[in-house]
């Protein structure tokens, strides 16, 4: 990925804020204003213990952005590392499993969410605008559907099969 100035550490939003579903508008990869967006959403999930995954909506903007990392995650078989995705959209999924999700935007609730286990996306890098396609399986194929639908303006929660899919989050110590 190319080089991303200096991120900040941004507040994350909270369910139910409205921005929280409200759909990405796309970007351009090569706009100051989305390098620096891509370099503080990194930041952002950097500082977030656990979080494997980060869009623009949860920082307060309705652009289509994402941000993935699910280096040494166990979950995880293909790892492309950290990276930021501009526009991204889902063109291959299959394999659908159900797997329980969390999201920092819902601190308190996981559900299981039916999720295709192998994926292919597309999207722009930001700075450049290259075009990539990122074809991935497992836990990160997961993580960036999860992130996807941020950029669409949904929730995990609005992909549960009903209440008896959500669980109170466990903490661990």
């Amino acid at each position: 990925m190319p080089a991303l100035p200096v991120g900040a550490v941004l507040p994350v939003r909270l369910a139910p804020d409205r921005l929280l579903s409200t759909p990405g508008e796309a970007v351009d990869p090569r706009d100051p204003q989305v390098v620096q967006l891509a370099a503080d959403l990194l930041a952002t999930q950097d500082a977030a213990p656990g979080c494997v995954g980060l869009a623009a909506q949860q920082v307060g903007l309705a652009w289509r952005v994402l941000s993935v990392d699910v280096s040494d995650h166990p979950k995880a078989r293909t790892q492309h590392g950290a990276f930021v995705l501009c526009n991204a959209v889902l063109v291959e999924a299959t394999r659908r499993e159900r797997g329980r999700e969390g999201c920092l935007s819902v601190p308190d609730l996981t559900g299981d969410v039916k999720r295709a286990r192998r994926a292919v996306v597309r999207g722009l890098l930001p700075v450049t605008g290259e075009p990539v396609v990122i074809e991935t399986d497992a836990f990160e194929a997961v993580a960036l559907q999860h992130e996807i639908d941020h950029t669409d303006g949904a929730l995990f929660l609005d992909r549960v099969a009903g209440a008896h899919a959500l669980h109170a989050r466990q903490t661990y110590r």
